[in-house]
């Protein structure tokens, strides 16, 4: 009887943790990068006029015509590397379901010229920024990472760097306000 019931509990672990498993992959898959229009979670393909592209939102691909075909990859080409996908203008391909979507490219390339822009659009998620404002407010000195050549002007440099801090010690900072 003991042996039937650690079974049961074992067996019901199993499925439980098979259950769960599964539930995390599916939420993963097709879900819309940061840069795609927001409000439309559940759409399949955009077509991206500005590199005449579309890109496969289940299977998180472009699909672009490259060496006499259509191609599917996780980047975009070469020569579109720079291309803005932010700011670039995303059609919502909300009446086709299939695989193929360059089937009507033809329609999309016409009726979705480069440049085109409907409605204003907001991104699935905000940009990242990265740069300046990450160590805005970081009082470290990183100029022992510069490795260019010091010239005379590092001293004067070095001289209001060490008044500005002691005056930022003793609150009298020329940053902010009093």
């Amino acid at each position: 009887m003991k042996t039937i019931k650690i079974a049961i509990v074992g067996l019901f672990l199993m499925v439980a943790s098979a259950t769960q498993a599964q539930v995390s992959i599916n939420v993963n898959i097709g879900s819309p990068p940061a840069w795609g229009p927001a409000g439309y979670a559940e759409m399949e393909y955009y077509y991206l006029p500005d590199i005449e592209a579309y890109y496969d939102v289940r299977a998180s691909q472009f699909i672009y015509f490259g060496g006499g075909r259509w191609v599917r990859t996780t980047y975009l080409p070469r020569q579109y590397r720079n291309y803005d996908l932010y700011g670039g203008y995303k059609v919502v391909l909300t009446d086709y379901h299939g695989r193929t979507p360059y089937t009507y490219f033809d329609r999309h390339r016409v009726k979705y010229y480069k440049g085109y822009h409907g409605a204003p659009q907001r991104p699935y998620r905000p940009r990242e920024v990265y740069g300046y404002n990450e160590r805005r407010n970081d009082r470290r000195d990183y100029r022992h990472y510069d490795n260019r050549n010091h010239d005379k002007h590092d001293k004067h440099h070095d001289k209001h760097d060490r008044r500005d801090r002691h005056d930022d010690d003793h609150g009298h900072g020329g940053h902010g306000r009093r």
